[in-house]
């Protein structure tokens, strides 16, 4: 939008033009770039936050917490922010091993990291401690993904989650129902928790020399189909085609997903390139149908080193101690 403030105009078009801005800038939303599941921040600075009068009365902040006055960081506001990437969408559910996690277009030098940290605020209903740490995404340049993760092990489920990425908006979501599922390769079992209801699942893992990793992934994303190439992966030609009822797990290609194999193999041998691989029997589509993104899948027993903490969502698999160590200041908050 642009005013015309050259001589002569009237103050009743002045007037006018100034009103239409103040209208265009209550305007709030996030944009998606397509196909990432990535948004970037476009909210305005006020939006959904608690007005002056509510705040008075003690109102609650969104997040169902009361709401209390917070003084803006004493440091300038980092020009990174305005283009800064959130992972969870204002309005999504997750699961409970989803960390908050933002991303930037440039590296932020380590001595503007502070600041960052300082203005992104976030507020849960449950009171969770939690901290900031810079995570060397795989994808990323260092310097250019933080992450917020509870201390305790996961969230608890049903907290109302409020982001203040600096002036340039507020999201809000909810940690859903848990679910976490771990994988044992050497039983090629995957025990499926959620609440008190315990599920058993025959599944296959990495063959020998193609082992699935070890560790704490979170699901990043699901697909009905996936095209999976070898190549991409470093493996040449060995494989190529389209696999069903895809669980994305960690950025370097490991899935949970429909594997025909899995049809004889499964409970008894390990054979895939590296995936978790189930049976075509409706086992796959079941388990598809079931985790949403979030949702917290660990495996054991593979004889491969542990997930890294940057190779998708790979969080929970740094002690809290280490996680302070890649924090710019070094503690953690009561969100």
């Amino acid at each position: 939008m642009h005013l015309d403030r050259s001589a002569g105009r009237t103050a009743g078009r002045l007037a006018a033009a100034a009103t239409a801005c103040i209208a265009l800038l209550s305007a709030v939303g996030c944009s998606a770039d397509a196909g990432t599941g990535v948004r970037t921040v476009a909210d305005a600075p006020g939006a959904r936050t608690p007005s002056a009068a509510a705040k008075a009365k003690g109102g609650k902040d969104g997040t169902g917490r009361a709401s209390e006055a917070r003084p803006a960081p004493s440091v300038p506001e980092p020009a990174v922010l305005a283009q800064a990437r959130v992972n969870v969408a204002d309005g999504q559910t997750v699961g409970v091993g989803m960390p908050i996690s933002v991303t930037f277009s440039r590296p932020v030098p380590a001595a503007e990291r502070k600041a960052v940290e300082s203005w992104l605020r976030v507020q849960t209903s449950s009171g969770t401690p939690g901290a900031w740490s810079w995570v060397k995404d795989q994808s990323l340049l260092d310097g250019q993904r933080v992450d917020f993760r509870p201390r305790t092990t996961y969230w608890q489920s049903g907290t109302k989650v409020g982001l203040r990425v600096g002036s340039h908006g507020v999201r809000h979501f909810t940690i859903g129902r848990s679910l976490v599922a771990t994988v044992d390769a050497r039983t090629h079992e995957m025990t499926v928790r959620t609440g008190d209801t315990t599920r058993r699942i025959p599944v296959t893992t990495g063959a020998p020399g193609l082992d699935t990793w070890n560790g704490t992934m979170v699901v990043m994303d699901k697909q009905s189909k996936v095209l999976m190439d070898s190549r991409t992966v470093g493996l040449g030609k060995e494989y190529r085609g389209t696999y069903f009822w895809a669980v994305h797990l960690t950025t370097s290609g490991t899935y949970v997903h429909q594997n025909p194999r899995a049809d004889t193999e499964a409970g008894h041998r390990n054979v895939t390139h590296g995936c978790v691989g189930l049976a075509t029997d409706g086992t796959a589509r079941r388990f598809y149908d079931q985790v949403r993104v979030g949702d917290v899948v660990t495996v054991t027993g593979a004889d491969k080193a542990t997930v890294a903490a940057g190779n998708g969502y790979g969080d929970w698999n740094l002690t809290w101690k280490q996680w302070l160590a890649h924090s710019a200041t070094g503690q953690s908050t009561t969100a």
